[in-house]
């Protein structure tokens, strides 16, 4: 099999980072698990700026026994932060989605005919459980495809269950989902595993989209270091990762 994973002269990588459009993010201020307050969000958003990125979407949990976000709680959300983009004068394009998880609540969501926020016309960006294997992943695909949505999953490297079955990110693939790395995964941030899990999925051209999935200044340091970048573009300057914007 052609890989695309080869060396690169140590010069190539400077200035690189591998998108401009980040479509995965938990940088609106006290509704989830990212930013807990306005001024940690500009501050992430300024040094998202440094990096190169000049939009993002940002995705706050929806989660039915931790996270409960509507419409309402993200929107509000994002109003105060693009307000207060506009007070400072700052030339970046916001706007808001949500990361579903995929468990009871999300299910009757769908099944009541709920309007989801979604990346872009119909994508929404789902999750699964780190606690156990979902059951019938085709169901839940043939769930959301039905109700007229195409689902991303978040960081799939990233569920130990699959580790040493990597075949089942094909077979997610071939049943809807569209596979979402996140760029820390390439810095071995959550260890060897989601590392070499991501490397199968680039490999086999499995990946649809990148996301920082940005929660705070520890994933910003690791995302900016000069080590990190290097290894972004020796595995992703192949492609533009920007085309779907």
């Amino acid at each position: 099999m052609f890989s695309f994973f080869r060396k690169e002269k140590e010069t190539n990588h400077k200035g690189y980072f591998p998108i401009s459009a980040d479509m995965h993010s938990h940088i609106l201020p006290g509704i989830d698990d990212g930013s807990p307050n306005l001024d940690t969000s500009i501050k992430l958003i300024k040094e998202l700026i440094d990096l190169g990125i000049t939009k993002s979407i940002a995705t706050p949990h929806i989660i039915s026994d931790l996270y409960r976000n509507t419409p309402n709680t993200i929107n509000n959300a994002l109003e105060l932060l693009q307000q207060e983009l506009k007070s400072q004068e700052i030339n970046f394009e916001i706007s808001a989605a949500a990361e579903y998880m995929i468990d009871t609540y999300f299910l009757e969501l769908i099944q009541k005919k709920e309007q989801l926020l979604t990346i872009k016309d119909n994508l929404i960006l789902t999750e699964f459980s780190y606690a156990s294997t979902p059951q019938e992943p085709g169901k839940i695909s043939f769930e959301i495809i039905t109700a007229g949505y195409k689902p991303i999953l978040a960081h799939p490297e990233r569920y130990p269950f699959y580790y040493g079955n990597y075949k089942m990110y094909n077979h997610l693939s071939d049943l809807g989902f569209l596979l979402q790395v996140n760029l820390l995964s390439l810095t071995g941030y959550y260890g060897k595993e989601a590392l070499k899990a991501a490397h199968y999925m680039l490999e086999n051209n499995l990946v649809a989209y990148l996301g920082t999935d940005l929660h705070h200044e520890r994933h910003m340091s690791v995302l900016k270091d000069d080590r990190s970048i290097k290894e972004f573009h020796k595995y992703l300057s192949h492609r533009n990762w920007n085309d779907f914007f």
